[in-house]
This record gives C-alpha cells, structure tokens and sequence, in this order.
C-alpha cells in the first residue's frame, strides 16, 4: 500500500489503496496496519480542503491535524496519487 510519506501524522500513517484507485484522489489514515478497518477517509478537492469521509479510530483533533497536513501538503501528495491513478480531485 503505497505511503505518502514514511512518518506519521498526529499518530497515523497517510496512504492509499492500490485498488481504490479508481475514486478520486483520497486519503486513509491508520495507526499500524494500513488495512480500511479503522481508519480515517478524506476526500481531497482541487484548493487542498478535505471532506472527511469515514473518521474511523480518529478523534475530532487527530482529523484538525491530518486536514491541515493535507491542506498543506496536497499538491506533493497529488504527484505521488497520479503515479497510480488518473483520477482527479474530489469534485472535478
């Protein structure tokens, strides 16, 4: 499952399916296993702003500090999603 990045953020892993890559861009947040079951599910729009889409395991400031990591960071993000999807951003 590839990562975005090899460090944690507020405590998860930031990554992405292989097979989900037929949606729109999106991340999944989990503590260790990197498996769906429990994790966090944020769809990116094109301006970087999220809309969360399963909160799994993750309380309301784990989501404030992911949102903003993404927010801040999506744009690298993007080019490591285009290497396996041709999907664009949430809503376009």
């Amino acid at each position: 499952m590839p990562k975005y990045y090899s460090f944690k953020v507020a405590g998860y892993y930031l990554y992405f399916t292989s097979f989900c890559t037929v949606e729109c861009m999106h991340v999944h947040a989990s503590n260790e296993q990197l498996s769906e079951s429990g994790s966090g599910k944020f769809f990116v729009k094109q301006n970087g702003d999220t809309l969360l889409q399963n909160r799994g395991r993750l309380n309301d400031r784990e989501i404030g500090i992911i949102q903003a990591f993404i927010k801040q960071n999506y744009k690298e993000m993007y080019l490591k999603w285009a290497r396996y999807s041709d999907r664009g951003f949430y809503g376009d």
